[in-house]
């Protein structure tokens, strides 16, 4: 049964962004239904970035509508994304150099933390329960990744693809219905590579995923459905083998090498 838009995890409904007289997105529909993973793709300066940016609030669009479950997402800021069921990793890890692993990832889990901030700051109340699960929940999801053993570590003493895993752990901590991934192949060995296809797979038994990747083969190996952005509008949209095989997807990648070589 193809899922209805009020089940639809996420939707952007005509979204249209502007820069001055530069159209960063026109007219672009996605949907994300549950149980799934969709890809975003595109050659450089396609529009993935801004898409994400708008999905996750830090961009408002000039036009268009972003909605989850049915229910539209008016004046959506990045802050409100847990209270939605959404995690986002970012490009750049975005760690905190001067916190541990594991309080990196504990900060993760706002959606997790129901005390309010006077028993924060007092102590009393059920912040001290809060806080061992809200720990208990990051060192689960560390053990899941495998990197339980690099809790107390601070992240600069730990390798890149290590890293990595601790930024998904702190989007994973909240335990979100969608997850987000900006890019999250780059810079990973082949070995890695093929640790990530299986994670998403995983993860898919219990949320949905979207996903900016550079990476095609990962992509091709994980996603369910493909929207492929060019010059802000979406050229073509499907499974797989669908846009693997679509003219219009090989010509905006032929088009963008051949740009790249003429500089």
């Amino acid at each position: 049964m193809t899922p209805s838009l009020t089940d639809h995890l996420l939707t952007a409904d005509g979204v249209t962004v502007r820069f001055g007289g530069l159209v960063a997105l026109k007219d672009v529909h996605i949907t994300v239904p549950p149980g799934s993973v969709v890809g975003l793709i595109g050659p450089n300066g396609a529009g993935k970035t801004t898409l994400f940016n708008v999905l996750s609030g830090l961009i408002t669009p000039d036009t268009g509508t972003i909605s989850s479950k049915g229910h539209r997402l008016s004046g959506l800021r990045p802050y409100h994304l847990a209270n939605h069921g959404i995690s986002r990793t970012l490009q750049g890890l975005n760690l905190f150099p001067g916190m541990t692993v594991l309080d990196n990832v504990m900060t993760g889990g706002e959606r997790l933390a129901k005390t309010g901030l006077f028993t924060m700051l007092t102590g009393l109340g059920r912040f001290e329960r809060d806080e061992r699960a809200l720990r208990g929940r990051a060192m689960a999801v560390l053990d899941e990744l495998g990197i339980a053993h690099v809790a107390g570590a601070y992240p600069s003493t730990l390798a890149y693809g290590v890293q990595k895993r601790v930024a998904l752990a702190r989007a994973l901590v909240n335990e979100p219905e969608l997850l987000m991934l900006d890019e999250p192949a780059g810079g990973l060995s082949s070995e890695e590579l093929a640790e990530l296809a299986t994670r998403i797979r995983d993860l898919r038994e219990r949320m949905s995923v979207l996903l900016i990747e550079h990476h095609m083969d990962l992509v091709m190996d994980v996603c369910d459905h493909i929207v492929v952005l060019n010059f802000g509008a979406v050229i073509s949209e499907g499974p797989p083998d669908v846009v693997r095989n679509d003219p219009a997807v090989t010509a905006a990648y032929l088009g963008s090498a051949e740009e790249s070589d003429d500089e």
